[in-house]
C-alpha cells in the first residue's frame, strides 16, 4: 500500500525516467520543481519560444502535491471567492477568476494538443449540500452568477438522490465545464511534450544552493551538476524546505489524505450513478470521484502530520461510511498522503524577488487550474516581460511563523471542523 494509486496506475510508457543532473549546463530559464508549476511554466515558455529550459526535480516528475491530489480541474482558488470579491472588488476579482476558468480550457487543449492519456472525465464536478438548508446553495448559485457570469446549475434533492445514492445531501450544484483526470499521467504527459519540444528535464536532482553571479544564477544540485541560467523559477511548493528562506517562510506546508477502494464493478452504482467528482458544502470537506476502472477515490481533512497509509485508511474510510453505508465491506488498496503549500492569505504566491529569482507556489487544495495559470503568468512574465495581472500584488510573502504557524493552521481547522459539526 505503499504505491499511490495514481503511481500503481501508470502504463510503463506514459512514465519515463529522465537523468539526474551530473554536469555543467547553461539555459535560459532553470525550474526548480517538476510539479503542475514548474511544468507549465516550462511548456508556456517553450510555447512562446524560448527554447533554452531546464527542468531540477529532486525526486520524479509530479511527486508531490501534483501527482498525488484529486484530480479536480475546475476554476477557483483555495481562498473562497466571497472572500476574494471582498478583498480584492469585483473587477479584479472576476477577472482573476477567469483566469482559473482560462486555465480549465488550457489543460483540457494540451490534453488534446499533446495526446495526454489521462482518464478524462467530462462530466463535471457536483458541490454537494452537507446542511439542510437549500438557501445555502440558492445563495452561492446566485453569488456566482452576479460577481463571476458563472452559471452552477442548481440540482434538487429528489433529482440528486437519483445520482448520489446518500442520505447525507441535500441538493448540489453542478459545475458543468469542470472536469476530473489522473494528475500524474498529466503530468508525465506535459513532461513529455516538454522534451518533444527541446526541453531538459532531471530527476533526482536536488537542489542544494543557488549561487549569484549577478546578471546570472548557477543552480547546484546533489547529483554533482550545475546549472547557470539567466532566469531561475522556484516551483517546490509543500517540499521547498529551507531552499529559499524569504520564500519558505512564507509558505506552510500542510498534509491532505487520499484512498482508493478495490475495483468495484456494478457495485459502484449502489452508491454513485453519475460520473462526476463530489465535494461538499462543509469548511472540512470530503472529495471524492468515480474512476474510469470503477474505484472509488476518495480524499479530504487537512492536517500538520502526514501519516501512514494504515492511518489515513482508518480515517477516511469511516468518513467514506458516513455518506455511503452501503459500501461497508469493500476493501481499500491504495491510501496516501502529501503536502501541500498554503500562504497566510490561501492565495497563490506569483512574482519575483529582489535578488531576481521567480517564483510560483501556495496553491493550497485548490492548485490544478491555479498551477496552469501561474506557469502562463510566469512565461508571460520572462518572455515578453509581462506584468503580473492586477490583483495579485495584494498577495504577497507574509511569514507563515513555522511551526507556530502549523500548529495555528492545525487549531483553525479544528476550529471549522467543529462549527460544521454544530450547523449540522
Amino acid at each position: 500500500m505503499h504505491q499511490t494509486y495514481y503511481q500503481a496506475s501508470l502504463e510503463s510508457n506514459a512514465s519515463p525516467s529522465y537523468p539526474s543532473l551530473e554536469n555543467k549546463q547553461e539555459v535560459q530559464v532553470c525550474i526548480i520543481g517538476a510539479g503542475f508549476a514548474g511544468l507549465a511554466t516550462a511548456l508556456g515558455l517553450l510555447e512562446r519560444g524560448v527554447h533554452s529550459v531546464a527542468i531540477l526535480e529532486s525526486e520524479t516528475v509530479g511527486h508531490g502535491a501534483s501527482g498525488r491530489n484529486g484530480g479536480f480541474v475546475f476554476g477557483g482558488f483555495s481562498l473562497d471567492n466571497r472572500e476574494l470579491v471582498k478583498q480584492l472588488g469585483k473587477p479584479k476579482a472576476k477577472a482573476l477568476y477567469q483566469l482559473t476558468l482560462d486555465a480549465v480550457q488550457l489543460i483540457s487543449q494540451r490534453i488534446t494538443q499533446y495526446h495526454i492519456e489521462c482518464d478524462k472525465n467530462e462530466e463535471g464536478v457536483l458541490l454537494a449540500n452537507w446542511f439542510d438548508d437549500d438557501q445555502l446553495l440558492l445563495d452561492q448559485q446566485r453569488m456566482m452568477q452576479d460577481e463571476f457570469d458563472v452559471e452552477w446549475d442548481f440540482i434538487s434533492r429528489e433529482d440528486l438522490q437519483q445520482r448520489l445514492l446518500s442520505k447525507r445531501y441535500f441538493g448540489a450544484l453542478h459545475e458543468k465545464n469542470a472536469f476530473h483526470f489522473h494528475p500524474l499521467k498529466y503530468a508525465r504527459g506535459l513532461a513529455r511534450a516538454i522534451e518533444q519540444k527541446g526541453g531538459q528535464l532531471y530527476e533526482h536532482s536536488r537542489v542544494t544552493r543557488i549561487e549569484d553571479l549577478g546578471s546570472l544564477k548557477c543552480v547546484h544540485t546533489n547529483s554533482g551538476g550545475r546549472i547557470q541560467a539567466q532566469h531561475v523559477v522556484i516551483c517546490c511548493g509543500g517540499y521547498i524546505e529551507g531552499l529559499v528562506p524569504r520564500l519558505s517562510r512564507a509558505v506552510l506546508p500542510i498534509a491532505t489524505y487520499v484512498m482508493a477502494t478495490e475495483a468495484l464493478g456494478a457495485r459502484l452504482q449502489s452508491a454513485m450513478r453519475t460520473g462526476a467528482a463530489v465535494y461538499d458544502t462543509r469548511f472540512a470537506f470530503d472529495y471524492y470521484r468515480p474512476l474510469h476502472d470503477t474505484r472509488l477515490l476518495w480524499g479530504g481533512r487537512i492536517s500538520i502530520a502526514e501519516r501512514t497509509p494504515q492511518q489515513v485508511q482508518a480515517l477516511l474510510y469511516e468518513d467514506m461510511l458516513k455518506v455511503y453505508p452501503q459500501l461497508r465491506d469493500v476493501k481499500v488498496e491504495y491510501a496516501w498522503s502529501g503536502l501541500m503549500s498554503y500562504g497566510r492569505h490561501k492565495m497563490p504566491q506569483l512574482g519575483r524577488l529582489e535578488n531576481g529569482l521567480w517564483y510560483g507556489l501556495g496553491f493550497g487544495g485548490h492548485g490544478v487550474a491555479p498551477t496552469t495559470l501561474a506557469g502562463e503568468v510566469l512565461a508571460q512574465a520572462i518572455a515578453h516581460d509581462q506584468a503580473l495581472p492586477p490583483g495579485f500584488e495584494h498577495y504577497g510573502l507574509p511569514s507563515t511563523f513555522g511551526s507556530l504557524g502549523l500548529l495555528g493552521a492545525q487549531l483553525t481547522y479544528w476550529y471549522y471542523e467543529l462549527r460544521d459539526y454544530l450547523k449540522q
